[in-house]
């Protein structure tokens, strides 16, 4: 299978610098891990977009991560890999994702 094109919403890279900026508070150098270790795992969807689980919001799939506490929303679409949003794994999800 050939890799997809990606598209990143508005609020994923929002929410992207969000984590970045609060993690950075505390620690510059992990905050520059986390979000490097977003990015990848998010540039890896585009050769194995069914490699998350199906999401909790109608036609989405999740990728949750086994060593940081986020989980990446996105769509599976015929051509692009769309990252919806990125979530604190421990934080209430909306009804619906924009």
């Amino acid at each position: 299978m050939s890799r997809l094109k990606l598209r990143w919403s508005l609020p994923a890279l929002r929410h992207l610098d969000q984590i970045g900026a609060y993690i950075a508070q505390d620690n510059p150098d992990a905050a520059d891990r986390v979000v490097a270790r977003i990015i990848t795992a998010v540039d890896n969807l585009r050769s194995l977009p069914a490699m998350g689980r199906i999401g909790r919001i109608k036609g989405t799939r999740e990728y949750v991560f086994a060593d940081i506490p986020y989980v990446v929303a996105y769509r599976v679409k015929p051509e692009t890999i769309e990252i919806a949003a990125i979530f604190h794994a421990a934080k209430r999800w909306p009804q619906q994702l924009d």
